[in-house]
């Protein structure tokens, strides 16, 4: 555990929890009182109980110090190996704002720009068809009325199927093309342009990783490297992220938290999946940009801290600070009313999501505060209003519509908020 840590010290070298580390911060260190963030430790430690989580890592910074970063419960379903700091976790969807970043570096260097069709460098998209109806056997389809743009696969708005109520058979269609069994970027965008869109680009917003692959190829086309090559050399070695990437070598693999989900019965399993039964492994063929990284906690820190700090840590400059300024603006100002399908309280930026109205989300926060989230229960917020980072990292698959363990989230972020002095 590190208290007031220099962030450079957190991506060298995290250690193992102990007894002795878990002395709470001085009184109003970065103004978080001590007593209040103890009933945060509290929270954490009753949830990884032997009747909840298996474990968790979790880090507050503020102002550039790292306040608090604590590992609770154990790393594995035996419950035999306690949770460490440096544990590594699939963090699926907060993959996406890496990616994100990664086209605003290309957009920075003037070699794409956010309005741009996505078909002047993916011509296999130059003639989409939208179903207009029939079946997944016999489906009717009409031209497109305006190009994908790279701004709406960011904003996920670019029209494709995400299996939502109402686009079955598009999403059938998208099942049968099966763009995830692809052997590479280059081979899903391949699959996935043969397959009509549900929407007409820029009408809607529906989130799904499809659009995040896309731009993965994209950049990957652009960049003229593949696509994980340029993350590690424009992202992950600047920032010092050693233990970032879609792959964790061997020798690392014993730090990887197990990942879990809740049976019928009611009791916690292993997860299915090769990601589960092979901890390290690619978790798909291909390097999934929407969903495929591995990281830590200390790891994920220094990139947040680098969008707070607008664009640079350490020296090391990934973006302006003019881009980050728009990353952090809602982008869904087309529609009435400009929000999420998950919130009226919250827009969309490029790679997460932007608060609207604090009082109508209904948890402790700020306007604009920007972050995202990933399918096994991993979460971060970036708040520049408060210069507050917040990353809680588990790993488990929730089941919807299965009584199962209660979602950490909001009484996570108002622990944390509700510390401050």
């Amino acid at each position: 555990i590190f208290l007031l840590a220099p962030l450079f010290a957190v991506a060298a070298a995290v250690p193992p929890a102990t007894a002795a580390a878990h002395a709470p911060a001085q009184t109003g260190v970065q103004g978080f009182s001590t007593q209040r963030l103890q009933r945060l430790d509290r929270f954490l430690r009753e949830a990884t109980d032997a009747h909840g989580y298996l474990g968790a890592v979790a880090l507050v910074a503020r102002h550039g110090e790292v306040v608090e970063l604590r590992a609770f419960g154990h790393r594995d379903l035996a419950r035999a190996e306690p949770m460490t700091t440096d544990a590594i976790f699939r963090i699926y969807s907060m993959s996406k704002t890496v990616t994100s970043v990664a086209a605003l570096i290309l957009m920075e260097e003037g070699r794409l720009a956010l309005d741009d069709p996505i078909a002047n460098y993916l011509p296999e998209f130059s003639a989409m068809q939208v179903l207009a109806g029939g079946s997944a056997d016999a489906p009717q389809l009409s031209p497109a009325t305006r190009p994908i743009t790279i701004r709406q696969l960011l904003t996920h708005t670019a029209g494709f199927a995400t299996g939502a109520a109402g686009e079955e058979v598009a999403t059938q269609l998208l099942e049968r093309a099966d763009p995830h069994a692809a052997a590479d970027l280059h081979g899903y965008a391949a699959r996935l342009a043969r397959v009509p869109l549900a929407a007409q680009p820029g009408t809607r917003f529906r989130y799904d990783g499809v659009q995040i692959e896309v731009l993965s190829r994209l950049i990957e086309v652009v960049a003229r490297m593949p696509f994980d090559a340029f993350l590690q050399q424009r992202i992950f070695e600047p920032l010092r992220m050693r233990d970032t990437g879609f792959m964790v070598p061997p020798d690392q693999r014993g730090r990887i938290a197990d990942i879990s989900a809740m049976d019928a019965q009611g009791h916690l399993v292993l997860a299915e999946g090769p990601s589960a039964a092979h901890p390290g492994e690619r978790l798909n063929a291909y390097s999934s940009g929407a969903g495929g990284l591995y990281s830590t906690a200390g790891d994920y820190l220094r990139f947040c801290q680098m969008l707070l700090d607008g664009g640079t840590l350490d020296g090391a400059s990934i973006l302006g600070r003019k881009s980050v300024d728009l990353m952090m603006q809602n982008q869904l100002t087309q529609f009435d009313p400009p929000v999420t399908s998950f919130s009226e309280a919250e827009g969309f930026g490029l790679g997460g999501s932007v608060v609207l109205d604090v009082a109508r989300r209904g948890r402790l926060g700020s306007p604009g505060a920007f972050g995202w989230s990933g399918a096994a229960s991993t979460y971060y917020t970036i708040d520049r209003q408060e210069q507050l980072v917040a990353i809680l990292l588990l790993q488990h698959l929730p089941h919807e519509g299965r009584k199962d363990l209660p979602k950490l989230s909001v009484p996570f972020y108002n622990l944390v908020y509700q510390a401050l002095q």
